[in-house]
């Protein structure tokens, strides 16, 4: 594992704070994205009627901000094996969540981060995400591009 991977991959190392305006957008549009027609995720109206004071997100947009939190943390080659949230707070328009994470566990190339996402009425998600980040492959030099390409004067469609 390479030292940047490693710096990223240390057992207590804070990962930096995320601010997210929660939007009517953002809470309409990630409950369409994920098929999500209840209509507490997109009419105020039937939202009240239900004992909302407004439209709120849901559990799949949630989980997808998360992921992301963790993914922009690691890296392109990051991947998410376990993500394992509770909802609590609701998120509302007009608020902003903050999600903030702490690695608790590495093991090779694997951690386990816990993640809480807060607005101001309280904790709106907790839990952990599992995250793979496998080491880099170094690139390979163009000489060594060069010997693997076929001779195309030897085979036209490049076969080898």
């Amino acid at each position: 594992m390479g030292s940047e991977v490693e710096a990223v991959m240390r057992v207590g190392a804070e990962l930096p704070p995320l601010e997210i305006p929660v939007t009517r957008t953002l809470i309409v549009a990630g409950a369409i994205a994920s098929r999500d027609y209840q209509d507490v995720h997109h009419d105020a109206e039937l939202a009240g009627q239900k004992g909302s004071p407004d439209v709120f997100m849901n559990i799949l947009t949630t989980n997808g901000l998360v992921g992301r939190y963790i993914t922009d943390h690691f890296g392109p080659a990051a991947m998410l094996r376990k993500v394992a949230i509770r909802l609590g707070a609701p998120n509302y328009p007009g608020d902003t969540m903050v999600l903030t994470g702490r690695i608790e566990a590495v093991d090779g190339d694997t951690a386990t981060v816990r993640v809480v996402g807060a607005n101001a009425l309280g904790r709106h998600v907790t839990g952990t995400v599992t995250v793979a980040v496998p080491a880099q492959v170094p690139p390979a030099t163009p000489a060594a591009a060069q010997a693997q390409a076929p001779d195309p004067a030897r085979d036209p469609e490049g076969r080898s």
